[in-house]
């Protein structure tokens, strides 16, 4: 396997993606694409090419998920390749550019942003940097579906698909022994320096909360020795960071009930600006989605209540631990 970096300067930062395959092991196989930019573009056929493959040779896809960062050039690679490319059957619709499914993102944001109180002005500040980003997301691509389990020869390498949703509904790792260690491609399930956007990230998704907290004890369960990540640099020791990623998200929760305790009843974005201050371009996205998620999470739990778009707790001495029940090992 070979780590290329990519420098995407337009979200979080220095986008990774691997190549498998490099001279006939197997199939030609590049996990992860990048965002749909020329600059972009330029690093991925330097970087291939600092291997001697072209972008006409790769015979493979893989996509963690959705998000421009990692799927925006799948489209134009496939074009150019022939290669097939594989993705999530819940993010397929979304790589596939298909309007129906990106029109009821457009509809569920805005649905969104009225439930969790957004004021006009930021909102037109999002809504007009979502619609200056849409290119980035790339053209089409014919995307072949899978689900958790399903395996991929990748090179001489045997991955195998592990649906982590949360972060987004369809958003995947792969697994698998490289340089003898147990290895999980992460993708945004797991990052080395800060947390993934639960909430705001994929508004399509259903209690994205528990569906992550439920990923991360997945990848404890999982005992990897070395997870590599789409973005940054590799995570030596995956299973404490998920750990520590999931503290993070409990100690997150203990905040909300603060602010509802002194502040409540409250909306999901007073709530977020208590938590993130003021926000911009996609953090106006991202900062009321995760305090929505955090909100919808308690109560589901009991702890809080919900009535209209106002959250009140009634339960301030509330025991955090079942919310954030622990892993096996």
């Amino acid at each position: 396997m070979h780590r290329i970096q990519l420098a995407n300067a337009l979200f979080e930062g220095r986008n990774a993606i691997y190549l498998f395959g490099v001279g006939g092991t197997g199939p030609t196989t590049l996990v992860d694409t990048g965002v749909a930019t020329a600059s972009v573009r330029e690093d991925l056929e330097a970087g291939l090419a600092a291997h001697g493959v072209a972008v006409a040779d790769l015979d493979r896809i893989l996509l963690t998920h959705y998000h421009a960062d990692h799927a925006g050039l799948a489209g134009e690679l496939q074009a150019e390749s022939g290669a097939t490319v594989h993705v999530h059957r819940a993010d397929a619709p979304m790589v596939a550019r298909e309007a129906g499914a990106w029109q009821a993102l457009r509809d569920r944001h805005l649905a969104a942003f009225d439930e969790w109180g957004m004021p006009e002005e930021p909102r037109a500040e999002l809504l007009a940097f979502l619609d200056a980003h849409d290119d980035i997301a790339g053209g089409p691509a014919d995307a072949e579906t899978f689900d958790d389990g399903a395996t991929f020869e990748a090179g001489s390498t045997t991955l195998e698909a592990v649906h982590l949703p949360g972060h987004t509904e369809g958003l995947c790792g792969f697994a698998g022994t490289i340089d003898g260690e147990a290895t999980l491609l992460s993708g945004d399930a797991l990052l080395p320096r800060y947390t993934p956007n639960v909430g705001g990230a994929d508004v399509r998704a259903e209690n994205p909360l528990a569906k992550y907290l439920d990923s991360l004890a997945r990848i404890v369960d999982g005992d990897y020795d070395r997870a590599y990540p789409g973005h940054r640099d590799p995570i030596d020791d995956p299973t404490s960071r998920a750990r520590t990623i999931r503290r993070h998200h409990r100690d997150r929760t203990a905040r909300v009930i603060e602010v509802l305790r002194e502040h409540g009843p409250a909306d999901a974005w007073s709530v977020s600006a208590h938590l993130f201050g003021d926000l911009e371009n996609i953090h106006i996205l991202h900062g009321p989605g995760e305090a929505a998620a955090h909100l919808d999470h308690l109560v589901a739990h009991g702890p809080v209540r919900r009535s209209g778009d106002d959250y009140r707790l009634v339960d301030p001495g509330v025991d955090l631990d079942p919310l954030f029940p622990r892993t096996r090992t």
